[in-house]
């Protein structure tokens, strides 16, 4: 039996009936064929064409879905990552493949130079990354991944190794990225919250000066229509942010007294400091949190003092980015002082968090539910952004559209909050969707229509744990109340 065969034959655990009728069976064995294509041999694209290496939290949400296909693989997807871990504790965002051309994808290697730029942070010599980093959804995927297979992973001394490194990832973001001085990690870069063209950054990007054109070329547009990608300005403003991380050796300003690198006379002086603390990167830090707390049980620790973290860190979220009278979570803008007024699929994404109050849950829900982002009523997916911003667009990247790793945190969310129709009604569109769109990108949020590029990784891999996970999954490996050490209330 070939690999492929292999694979896609592997019985499926706690499979859900997904109608129509022989649907299931089908849109596993795509899903399965997508992530074999899109396997190097070490870890897997998130697309051939448009994105031919490996991504942070792309490898995140793959292993998830991986681990219903081929646990030891997903283990591998998360190592190869952990590989190219800095010793500072960042993970990169990218790690690049050097069989692949360097016009195949920009930023290059030979535009991040992390070997040589990087060197004072730790940044490894035997492969070329990235030197930002993206949302932490690692330490959540690594125990799902154990989970799927605990003999294997202890068998392997999975969780042994990946622990200290998932340890010092969580460390840098806590420390080094606490640029707001209040406890949350912030990002310097749109491309390290994930959601890269939202408009959230609309505001603290118009600081920046961009790049000029000639300085770089976009072969993003080489895969993707114009129309659905960032512009030509905003794309100049994330060169210019990450070329000046880059040269000032992707060194992190000490918490409180540097805002994205430059001390608050020097931002003033040059193209404009962007740190942003941004509600769906802190709570995936806080759902991290939680399942390192996991992962110490199962390595013979308690776990309690990274439960009590975690629930430290979602009083503060809700401290700095929590606004009541709009009913959701927005980012700070760390420079500018205040909460930028923007309607962003972000901030529902906390819903993921198991000790949030009763009230804020309930919010969520009515928010996620009302004008802005009509769940459940007039969209089959969450949109990235508000139907009733100014800058709505279904189809532009981040600024509209409805993406599939959004939806699969949402749907989890829903239901760790009890919220089960809804879920379930949100499950349903994702698997609905995922199948009639090809795995694409990112769909329309109201027709699903295809956008981006289609066989996209997680897509696939958030399909597979979809239609076979447990409906009445536990994120955590523990209860609410355990975790909470009490009622919920």
């Amino acid at each position: 039996m070939d690999r492929t065969a292999e694979l896609v034959a592997r019985p499926a655990t706690r499979a859900i009936a997904y109608d129509p009728a022989n649907r299931p069976r089908s849109l596993h064995v795509r899903a399965a064929r997508v992530l074999e294509d899109n396997w190097t041999g070490s870890s897997t694209v998130p697309s051939r064409g448009l994105y031919p290496h490996q991504w942070s939290w792309d490898s995140a949400f793959i292993a998830i879905g991986l681990r219903h296909l081929s646990p030891l693989r997903a283990q591998r997807e998360l190592e190869t990552l952990l590989d190219a871990q800095w010793g500072d504790g960042r993970i990169p965002h990218i790690v690049f493949n050097p069989s692949v051309p360097l016009d195949a994808y920009f930023p290059s290697p030979d535009f991040w130079r992390s070997s040589t730029a990087g060197r004072a942070a730790g940044a490894p010599r035997t492969v070329q990354t990235s030197g930002i980093v993206q949302p932490p959804v690692h330490a959540l995927a690594a125990w799902l991944v154990h989970r799927a297979d605990p003999g294997l992973s202890r068998q392997r001394g999975f969780l042994a190794r990946v622990y200290p490194r998932l340890a010092s990832w969580h460390r840098y973001l806590l420390h080094r990225r606490d640029l707001g001085g209040g406890g949350l990690a912030s990002v310097v870069h749109p491309w390290e919250q994930g959601m890269d063209n939202s408009p959230c950054w609309d505001a603290p990007l118009a600081r920046v000066v961009p790049a000029p054109a000639r300085s770089f070329r976009r072969a993003d547009l080489d895969h993707g229509a114009a129309e659905d990608r960032p512009t030509d300005l905003d794309y100049g403003r994330y060169v210019r942010l990450a070329t000046d991380y880059r040269d000032r050796g992707y060194a992190d300003g000490e918490a409180g007294g540097r805002v994205g690198g430059y001390s608050d006379g020097e931002a003033g002086g040059r193209v404009g400091g962007f740190a942003v603390e941004d509600p769906s990167f802190n709570a995936l830090l806080i759902a991290s949190e939680h399942a390192l707390a996991g992962i110490a049980r199962e390595l013979g620790a308690t776990g309690t003092a990274r439960h009590a973290r975690a629930e430290r860190l979602t009083g503060v979220l809700v401290d700095r980015l929590w606004d009541p009278a709009r009913g959701m979570f927005f980012c700070r803008d760390v420079r500018g002082g205040g909460l930028i007024p923007e309607r962003s699929v972000s901030g529902l994404i906390p819903l993921l968090l198991p000790t949030l109050p009763r009230d804020i849950t309930d919010a969520l829900v009515r928010t996620a539910r009302g004008p802005h982002f009509s769940l459940g009523d007039t969209t089959r997916l969450v949109p990235s952004y508000d139907l009733l911003g100014e800058a709505f667009d279904p189809h532009r990247y981040w600024r509209g559209p409805a993406w599939f790793n959004t939806g699969w945190l949402l749907e989890r969310g829903l239901r760790t909050h009890g919220e089960r129709q809804l879920a379930d009604g949100l499950r349903q569109s994702v698997l609905e969707l995922a199948d009639s769109s090809g795995f694409a990108e990112y769909v329309d949020p109201y027709t699903g229509a295809a956008c981006g590029t289609t066989d996209f990784g997680w897509t696939a891999a958030l399909t597979l744990d979809l239609l076979h996970g447990e409906p009445s999954w536990d994120t955590y490996g523990t209860s609410t109340t355990e975790i909470k050490g009490g009622d919920r209330g």
